[in-house]
């Protein structure tokens, strides 16, 4: 199950807002700056899904990609 939480970095450790989440759960974390990326509330969420569906397997190799271009 994917859930999407908010974080902010304290004193180099990483606090999600929240519930708590369980002892051993994977996370994955994308990290912003002044130089990073920002992100319509839609842009964030076909990000999401896009990881998510890698998570299940569901992606295309690179490489294939690229033997297609010309």
């Amino acid at each position: 199950m994917h859930a999407h939480h908010k974080s902010k970095v304290v004193n180099g450790s990483i606090v999600v807002e929240g519930e708590p989440l369980d002892e051993g759960t994977v996370v994955t974390v994308l990290v912003s700056d002044e130089h990073g990326f920002t992100l319509t509330p839609e842009e964030e969420a076909t990000l999401l899904e896009s990881i998510a569906e890698a998570d299940r397997g569901q992606f295309v190799d690179a490489r294939d990609v690229l033997k297609r271009l010309p």
